[in-house]
């Protein structure tokens, strides 16, 4: 897929504008800040639902689905290609934005629009299955409340809190984000006390999640038992969908270089565990039929029916508070973030400019936070709960595997003519973003045709807007992934937007139009490294025919074709 730009474009417009990756930021986010703020996103929304739901597709071709745990452990490893890939590419473009400006950079805008609406759907997704799993837990304790509601009625409930997660975010009222990890560790730590209590049960079995027919009933090594373990892999990703966020602040991160890495290392390491060790204790006391697995509808709250298996009513009542506390507080920053790239999209005129309006009062994107909103709530009144994990999942696995793609197309441009120049660099490329990107063709084909068609439906609504709307609003020039095609199938071509690429490297970029005597002679030595600095300063002159000290990209372009710099 290309960036859908002409070949005719006037050299004079095709400036190519790179981030400003030297703007100052306060730097004031160290390791442990990073991966508390990481594993509250990657935790909140998911822990408290996903177990179950995973369990009955790992079950969809017979077996107990206990199995679940090594699904975490494939769909883990399967985010470290996009964590080392946006390690490398947050310290080279440590810009507001993440993945979306990522490949917005590296693709055109016809890439952005389909990655800007891919994010925005799976952040938004995310946070509506966290505000189904708050009507579930609502649900799940009307009994010992002395209550009693419909389960459309919990959803209603979740509608109305959606509302006010609306409002306060238009109010602009941020300071609750501060106490998601507090919520999160009294999360993660209560899960950990109710695995300790079912390790201690009577009624624990060990071998219940390791035995084959946890897997499928013909064993984890048949033909059913693989296919189902991949699907089911494919299913939780979305719980992994926050374990890379904290790219998007690698300005504000205190040497990205190394934290960066690091902090998504750890989180995905002890969110892996998180779940391994829930899922493996949940059902190595459980059965499947405690928990629904197999039938039409599987326990959307299994940490309240865990922890009432494990300590009763009250212990119940308490899972379900945690819960309750958590989910709500992951969707408020859910349509933060999410709103956002709609906001970004517009910005970048790919959208409306509607959707950039700030709110006079509150100076808020209340437009794009309203559609935001919006959105979610026909996902949580229409959409199964199922297929809401499932288009989550395949919009995400669809962006990790641009991100490694991005990688290597940044990676291929010629050395000392970019201003790639990221301080931190994936180990095994590209073996590693090869990985990535053939694992998640994989997953999006087990997961079926829910994740191909939310993925299919972003390609196609982005190409859609794009061509219809976005691309007479954008400027056009040449990005990496037009270079490096040209590279591959248009020599002649590639020598151009070689030489377009090395003068726009190496001009200020306050003056981007031209080069002065300092700026050429860099440009020059990039193109013919043997080159004298005398000669340098010599063309220099002779293409400077005014007299003026500058060169400007026609003159650059017309001179270095000649092949001027070749001869001393």
């Amino acid at each position: 897929m290309g960036d859908g730009e002409d070949n005719d474009l006037n050299l004079k417009s095709m400036v190519y504008k790179p981030l400003d990756v030297s703007e100052k930021l306060e730097r004031s986010l160290g390791l442990y800040g990073l991966i508390a703020i990481s594993l509250s996103a990657t935790l909140g929304s998911t822990l408290f639902v996903i177990p179950a739901l995973g369990a009955d597709v790992l079950a969809e071709s017979g077996g107990t689905g206990a199995g679940l745990w090594l699904a975490f452990i494939i769909a883990g490893l399967i985010v470290l290609p996009s964590a080392f890939s946006k390690s490398e590419l947050g310290t080279a473009m440590p810009s507001s934005g993440g993945s979306y400006v990522y490949i917005r950079q590296t693709y055109g805008p016809w890439m952005g629009m389909i990655s800007g609406l891919g994010l925005w759907a799976s952040f938004g997704l995310k946070s509506a299955f966290a505000l189904i799993g708050f009507s579930a837990y609502i649900y799940a304790i009307q009994d010992p409340l002395g209550f009693e509601f419909t389960e459309n009625i919990s959803k209603l409930i979740a509608i109305f809190l959606l509302s006010l997660i609306i409002v306060i975010n238009i109010m602009g009222v941020k300071s609750i984000k501060r106490i998601q990890f507090p919520i999160v560790t009294i999360s993660v730590l209560f899960v950990f006390l109710i695995a300790f209590l079912a390790g201690i049960n009577q009624s624990f079995d060990w071998s219940k999640p390791v035995q084959g027919e946890a897997f499928s009933d013909n064993g984890l090594l048949s033909l059913d038992g693989v296919t189902s373990l991949g699907t089911a892999s494919a299913f939780v990703f979305l719980s992994f969908a926050g374990v890379t966020k904290i790219a998007a602040v690698a300005g504000e991160i205190k040497s990205p270089s190394e934290n960066l890495p690091k902090s998504m290392i750890w989180t995905l390491i002890l969110a892996t565990a998180v779940y391994v060790i829930v899922s493996f204790f949940l059902f190595g006391l459980m059965d499947p039929s405690q928990l629904g697995i197999g039938t039409e509808k599987p326990d959307k709250a299994p940490i309240h029916t865990f922890a009432v298996e494990v300590g009763g009513t009250s212990l119940g009542l308490v899972a379900a508070a945690v819960a309750i506390i958590s989910m709500a507080g992951m969707a408020l920053s859910g349509v933060l973030g999410s709103s956002r790239f709609i906001f970004a999209m517009s910005r970048d005129n790919l959208l409306p400019q509607e959707f950039e309006e700030l709110n006079s009062r509150f100076e808020t994107p209340h437009n794009a936070i309203i559609v935001t909103g919006v959105a979610m709530a026909i996902a949580i009144l229409t959409i199964p709960v199922g297929d809401v994990a499932k288009l989550a999942s395949g919009f995400k696995i669809m962006i990790f595997m641009l991100i490694n793609s991005t990688v290597i197309v940044l990676r291929r441009l010629p050395d000392g003519e970019t201003w790639y120049t990221p301080s931190f660099k994936s180990p095994m490329y590209p073996y590693m973003q090869i990985f990535g990107i053939i694992s998640g063709m994989v997953l999006l084909v087990l997961m079926g045709s829910s994740a191909l068609v939310g993925a299919s439906a972003a390609i196609g609504l982005g190409t859609l807007l794009y061509f219809s709307y976005a691309r007479k609003q954008v400027e056009r020039n040449f990005t990496p992934w037009r270079i490096i095609k040209s590279e591959l199938f248009d020599k002649s071509q590639y020598e151009t937007e070689k030489l377009w690429l090395v003068f726009n490297t190496h001009a200020d970029s306050k003056n981007p139009d031209h080069l002065n005597l300092k700026e050429f002679i860099k440009a020059i030595a990039v193109l013919q490294p043997s080159i004298k600095e005398p000669h340098a300063r010599a063309l220099f002159h002779e293409i400077d025919t005014d007299g003026d000290g500058r060169v400007d990209l026609e003159e650059f372009m017309i001179s270095m074709s000649e092949g001027k710099f070749e001869s001393e």
